[in-house]
């Protein structure tokens, strides 16, 4: 008896292990997942899958808020109150403040409150001890105290919430749910950013300016003062004011705490612009130089906030940018820049129409292709974007290197066309009508890469929106963004490749095919010249004369390769002829290397314009902007590119012709070029300030009106007349 004694208690002690979670849960009684009451559900949710010991976790307070109610800011305005958090943490664990979004402005009646509707994140930092155990889980658990309003009444719903956090080493994805909207609140809550404030008080009146940081040089849009404090300010009354060069200043009705005791202290908040959102503190003191003289600020509409960081990225817009995407990459392929590409891929599917197997093949492949390379174009410029990089689409040609790289590509593209050398296939195809020159679906799939590597200058209508969209979105809804865009790009292609019908209307391969291979070579010389052109642009004489050396001696060496190709065809080795290739292509890297470490020209040279007089121009600057607005001139303003064929043929078509001249003229307007040939943050940003991420962009400012009209992306010399006529002042 006594020997089972002991087996007993570790019975039970095991017992009490299996049980331990459900005891736990009899006690507390609280559970994971959402808890909801009439007006309100709400969730301890986590950013990341995991967290590591020693780490700060994100884990967000999620309101999802019924219909015509409402909850609260930190702030919550002229009534109301803040939702409160109390942790019940195990021993080591502690919690930070919330992380609070912008919040909207909402009128009732005579007053204004601050705070959230529909639903919304409210993130909170904790800090993890290092001595957890990975492979364990610890139990977050919080009471929140929501103040949830309607029009006609307020109710205190008081929730708790909990969340099992497991415990593993190393870096943890986002959680699939909720990580992508915890990250994007983070990325886009307010936060300091280097701007100086001073405050002064007279008469009632706050008057605040703001310099340095983000405000210099630019021009803030709608502008709106959240202060941290109740009773600071009064919160229904408008806030205007002006900007100039270094900053702006906003004119704010001073609330009841301020009327009866003035300004003792600094005065804490969030400076809502279209630039984002920012904390500011302004010390009492005269008001900070630079920050008027550049125009009015636009009014701060009500409801949601004027930043631009508070852009939606609900199903809607998603759908919504999923679809022009779509018609993007459609009208994409009737871009001049995408030409050589889409010529060379059609005279391959004609080559195999009647071999229905092969042209599915091919056109699978072309769009697998076409997918992939978007798919690593939209990761890097993503991943730059959220390192903190100032960065828009087609921002791999800014780079000199990889500009002169694509020129060496597009070159051996040429040379292979013109049977210089081949891929894949011995000399006895030479005549099979194989246009890819690399084998079946490799080849179809290279073509579908390279016709997005030569489409990336372009942009073409509806990408605009898209492509804005997409950058302020979640990432896997920006990735479907950009994959929607090749697959409009591709899917002509496509289509006709899985259409037996429209194949059989397709010629038959003959000796043509042939004739019509070395032809197409030529667009590809054209395009492997045109990039030389712009990498010369950007570095200089002596940049693409080392380039001019790198293609001289790749061009060699490829020849040789060729040579050997046709003594292996013969039944000799070819080995002097190889081995010499491969010295040449040595030679060739050398050089290329030399070409990378060209000196960046310091401006671009202004090209001469064809068939017209070349407007006068100056360079774009929002000061410049400015200073002609305050003479009550129209203003022109053109962001373009030297690798931008669309920006090329419009400036030649539709700019530089001598009717636009006299309209420049008549209307006394100024013409503003920004040039992004290479990398220039402050283009990057005035370029997503207006919802694009690439070139072209045409504003066109009329005196009196606070913001630009938006020309379309493929202009003609009429339209540019009509509207600089309609932006003229009235005489």
């Amino acid at each position: 008896m006594r020997s089972r004694v002991p087996q007993f208690f570790r019975a039970l002690i095991l017992l009490l292990a299996l049980f331990a979670p459900a005891l736990a849960y009899a006690q507390t009684g609280v559970q994971t997942g959402p808890q909801r009451t009439e007006r309100i559900e709400a969730e301890l949710v986590s950013m990341s899958q995991w967290a590591a010991p020693g780490s700060t976790a994100v884990v967000a307070i999620r309101q999802k808020i019924q219909p015509g109610w409402h909850t609260y800011w930190r702030n919550p305005g002229d009534s109301g109150g803040a939702t409160s958090l109390t942790w019940s943490l195990p021993s080591g664990i502690t919690a930070g403040d919330i992380v609070w979004p912008l919040p909207d402005r909402q009128r009732l009646q005579t007053l204004v409150n601050y705070g959230y509707e529909d639903v919304v994140y409210l993130p909170v930092p904790i800090e993890l001890p290092a001595n957890l155990r990975p492979g364990t889980t610890v139990s977050l658990e919080v009471e929140a105290l929501f103040l949830v309003c309607s029009d006609e009444m307020c109710v205190p719903d008081e929730l708790t919430l909990r969340l099992d956090l497991p415990i593993r080493e190393g870096a943890a994805p986002l959680t699939a749910t909720h990580g992508a909207a915890i990250q994007t609140i983070l990325e886009q809550s307010p936060r300091p950013a280097g701007i100086e404030a001073r405050a002064t008080v007279r008469d009632g009146v706050i008057t605040l300016t703001a310099t340095g940081g983000p405000l210099a040089g630019q021009d803030p849009g709608p502008v709106y003062f959240f202060p941290f404090e109740g009773g600071i300010i009064d919160h229904a009354a408008a806030q205007s004011g002006s900007w100039g060069p270094q900053g702006l200043t906003l004119v704010v009705t001073a609330g009841g705490k301020i009327r009866s005791g003035g300004l003792t202290g600094p005065m804490g908040g969030v400076l809502a612009t279209r630039l984002g959102a920012f904390e500011i503190s302004a010390t009492p003191g005269e008001t900070l130089p630079g920050a008027t003289g550049s125009g009015d600020l636009a009014p701060a509409e009500e409801g949601a906030s004027p930043t631009a960081a508070a852009a939606p990225t609900g199903i809607a817009t998603f759908v919504q940018a999923a679809l022009f995407a779509l018609l993007g990459g459609l009208i994409l392929n009737l871009m001049p820049c995408v030409f050589p590409i889409l010529a060379m891929k059609a005279a391959s599917l004609t080559a195999s129409a009647h071999d229905a197997a092969h042209a599915r093949r091919d056109g699978l492949a072309f769009l697998a292709g076409v997918l992939a390379a978007f798919l690593i174009l939209a990761g890097v410029l993503l991943g730059l974007r959220a390192a903190g990089e100032a960065v828009g689409w087609g921002f791999q040609l800014q780079s000199p290197p990889v500009t002169a790289g694509l020129a060496l590509l597009m070159l051996a593209v040429a040379l292979n066309l013109s049977n210089v050398f081949q891929i894949g296939a011995g000399l006895q195809g030479a005549g099979s009508g194989s246009l890819s020159r690399l084998p079946g679906g490799a080849g179809a799939f290279f073509t579908g890469a390279l016709a997005v590597v030569v489409a990336a200058p372009c942009t073409a209508p509806f990408m605009a929106f898209a492509l804005g969209a997409a950058l302020v979105m979640p990432w896997p809804m920006a990735l479907i963004v950009f994959l929607m865009l090749g697959l409009g790009l591709a899917l002509p292609f496509v289509i006709v490749s899985l259409s037996p019908g429209l194949l059989r209307r397709l010629p038959r391969p003959g000796p043509w095919m042939e004739r019509l291979k070395t032809l197409l070579a030529f667009p590809m010389y054209g395009t492997a010249l045109w990039l030389a052109w712009v990498f010369s642009r950007q570095t200089g004489a002596e940049g693409l004369g080392l380039l001019f050396v790198a293609g001289l001696l790749l061009a060699f060496a490829l020849w040789l390769f060729g040579v050997a190709q046709t003594e292996r065809m013969h039944g000799r080795r070819g080995l002097m002829p190889l081995v010499a290739a491969i010295a040449m292509l040595i030679l060739a890297g050398a050089a290329m290397v030399l070409t990378a470490k060209a000196p960046e020209q310091t401006a671009p040279p202004t090209a001469p314009a064809e068939g017209g007089e070349a407007l006068t121009s100056a360079p774009w600057s929002a000061e410049a902007v400015a200073a002609a607005r305050a003479e009550g001139r129209p203003v022109l303003v053109n962001f373009t590119a030297d690798w931008c064929v669309t920006c090329k043929i419009n400036e030649r078509t539709s700019l530089a012709t001598n009717e636009v001249k006299r309209a420049m003229e008549a209307t006394n307007a100024v013409y503003l070029v920004g040039d992004w040939t290479r990398r220039d943050d402050a283009i990057t940003a005035e370029l997503q300030r207006h919802g694009r991420s690439g070139v072209p962009l045409y504003l066109l400012y009329s005196p009196g009106s606070d913001e630009p009209r938006i020309l379309p992306q493929l202009l003609t010399g009429g339209l540019v007349v009509q509207a600089l006529e309609d932006a003229a002042p009235a005489s």
